[in-house]
């Protein structure tokens, strides 16, 4: 998984899985035939990835494979529950269930687990069963993994490296057919894994460079050349708590989301969050933490820690925006960490399912995605039985849409994110925000950035407007059909777009604040050129920073409504013309917007000079933010109307 944010920092994620931890189930299980399996299909297949690569052909008998086969006992009544409680029309609206009745109810029982166990051992593979019962880990030669789950495994030749994938989608045995919801492991891209129980230290030290604005437009660039024919502003120094709770309209409602407790999502911990998310209040204006309102819930080890594998120090960045946004907008909220193993799929949904086995929290954040070309097609089901067991529980789970807009910059091909792209989360979306004077909001467009440099005279911006150096993420899911509640609002050209013969589902659902040049304040714990570490402040952006924002206003809504939210994409559709209509051109179809920004060559001082650039709004690769629903911002950013409209008690 990457981290989302504009940062200097960045993270890439692997394929790989957490240490077994369960016991062996006994041996003496009801058997199940170990031939090979015929016609029952489970979620997965041959990832995407492997068309641009070149088939090497079958993978040697002999080579290890270790995958998880997931369970489930009713995918088919969990979602028609999940329907039911998540419809704000539906007389079932908010009767959600506990935790432990989710699982009696969805969960596999000891019996199929014994059957899905005794499957396994007769085609040859060894087996260890997750606590929660929620997958059975595997371990085996290819030979066995192929007759076990019915597929051919062939080694694929891409970017310079050989990876294993399967042909084709897995099929069971009949007699488990109904327990085993998918298989991953069987792909291997990457498979590089290691252990390190260390993490490393804070991360080199970044400053902004001045001049700034203190609110949009405070300080216009007179001194450097127009653009769009007017003199351009410099960037926002960064928008603190107070600027965004009053631009949204949470300062008017009165609401702190007290009572509400928000979960965080991302590989690793910081060894200095305590510290830093306590100095960043104080200095900045938020209320102080209290007793317990932030706590932590790590994984047991920490593995690919090091720059070349997750870079864990770019992820404390990412666990510190995350935080100290959720606290500046809902800063009575409780807030709890779940810190990952790894950028690893498999470790950062053990994460999830943390949250939803014990009900942590029931709104959730989380900052991090991939291509869906580059995601593993079996971890769809996974990710949304999770999903589906957390709105069955009424937890709501927010995910940035990805900040390379419609990734082709970036991978060649259009396409939108996972897991953004799922049908059970509120994909979030990314804007530039004008805040002005007295915290009033302004305008916002789509978050979609051209940069140009000053020419050497300084009399003119070099290549303007600037290609695209950075945008929200959004489009067209290639193999996710469009769920019912954007039906009659996502306009039928997207979501056929790219070719889709079939309605499919579109993101982003909503967005916030997200361009770096109308960024956040965030301050961390750094390491200095000097060697020194010691607590610094900058401007972030990204669709990082547009899901925790997005997430405290939904703590909000939850404290207006007084019980959770849950799964919240019916109730934000059924309530589409509450929001801000964020459009690229707020001021007409032919005003250009677009801010000065100053930087620091060496990113912390001017000794080795500044670096003077033009970054224009609402310019985000072939997406536009238009009237209505868009594929940039959704059904628009969030205000106090929004909010308000969630009182429950004045409508019943």
């Amino acid at each position: 998984m990457h981290i989302r944010g504009v940062n200097r920092r960045a993270g890439v994620a692997m394929a790989a899985t957490l240490p077994l931890l369960a016991a062996v189930v006994a041996a003496g299980s009801p058997a199940v035939a170990a031939s090979a399996p015929q016609g029952h299909v489970v979620a997965g297949g041959k990832p995407a990835w492997t068309a641009s690569a070149a088939d090497r052909g079958q993978t040697a008998a002999h080579d290890t494979v270790n995958a998880r086969v997931y369970l489930t006992a009713d995918q088919a009544g969990l979602q028609q529950l999940v329907a039911q409680v998540s419809d704000p029309a539906s007389a079932d609206y908010g009767h959600y269930l506990s935790a432990a009745q989710v699982k009696q109810r969805f969960g596999a029982t000891k019996a199929q687990i014994a059957k899905v166990v005794a499957w396994l051992h007769a085609a040859g593979l060894r087996t260890s069963v997750d606590p929660a019962g929620d997958y059975v880990a595997v371990t085996g030669d290819v030979a066995a993994a192929q007759r076990a789950f019915g597929v051919q495994l062939h080694d694929f030749a891409v970017s310079g490296h050989v990876y294993r994938a399967p042909l084709a989608s897995p099929v069971v045995p009949a007699a488990v057919a109904d327990t085993v919801l998918t298989v991953t492991g069987l792909s291997n891209k990457p498979s590089m894994m290691t252990h390190d129980d260390t993490l490393p230290g804070p991360g080199a030290a970044f400053v902004n460079a001045g001049p700034f604005s203190s609110y949009y437009g405070s300080n216009p660039a007179k001194s450097l050349p127009k653009a769009y024919g007017r003199t351009v502003p410099y960037a926002i120094k960064g928008y603190n708590g107070h600027q965004l709770r009053s631009a949204y309209g949470a300062t008017a409602t009165g609401r702190t989301g007290k009572g509400v407790t928000v979960a965080i999502v991302d590989a690793y911990d910081s060894p200095t969050i305590n510290a830093d998310i306590r100095t960043y209040a104080q200095r900045n204006g938020d209320a102080a933490y209290k007793n317990g309102q932030f706590k932590q819930t790590d994984a047991a080890a920490w593995t690919q820690t090091a720059d070349n594998q997750c870079g864990a120090s770019g992820w404390y960045g990412e666990q510190t925006l995350d935080i100290e946004a959720v606290h500046a907008v809902a800063p009575a909220a409780d807030i709890r960490y779940v810190g990952a193993a790894s950028c690893q799929d498999a470790d950062l949904i053990d994460a999830l399912n943390t949250i939803v086995t014990h009900r942590l929290a029931t709104i959730v954040s989380d900052s991090w995605g991939e291509p869906e070309n580059g995601s593993d097609p079996a971890s769809d089901a996974v990710y949304d039985d999770i999903f589906l067991r957390g709105a069955a529980e009424g937890i709501g789970f927010y995910f940035s849409s990805g900040d390379n807009g419609d990734e082709v910059a970036n991978t060649g091909t259009r396409q939108s994110d996972m897991p953004a792209s799922l049908p059970y989360v509120t994909a979030v979306g990314g804007t530039s925000l004008a805040i002005g004077k007295r915290g009033n909001y302004e305008f916002e467009t789509g978050w979609g950035t051209g940069k140009s440099s000053l020419s050497a005279d300084g009399k003119s911006w070099t290549g303007f407007p600037g290609a695209f150096h950075g945008g929200a993420g959004g489009g067209t899911s290639a193999r996710v059909a469009q769920p019912w509640f954007q039906k009659g609002i996502v306009p039928s050209a997207l979501s056929h777009a790219n070719g889709n013969k079939s309605a499919m589902r579109v993101v982003p659902d909503v967005a916030a604040v997200a361009d770096p040049t109308t960024g956040f304040l965030v301050g961390q714990t750094q390491t200095w050129p000097n060697g020194t570490v010691k607590y610094g402040e900058y401007r972030i952006g990204g669709t990082s920073l547009a899901s925790p924002v997005f997430a405290a206003l939904q703590a909000l809504a939850q404290q207006e409504q007084g019980f959770p939210l849950g799964f919240a994409d019916p109730a934000i559709y059924a309530r589409h013309g509450l929001f801000h209509d964020v459009t690229d051109h707020p001021f007409g179809p032919n005003v250009g917007l677009a801010d000065a920004r100053v930087d620091f060559v060496n990113s912390v001082d001017a000794s080795q000079g500044v670096a003077v650039s033009l970054r224009t709004l609402g310019q985000d690769s072939s997406l536009n933010a238009t009237k209505g629903y868009d594929d940039v911002t959704g059904v628009g950013s969030p205000n106090a109307r929004y909010i308000e409209s969630y009182n429950w008690r004045d409508r019943h």
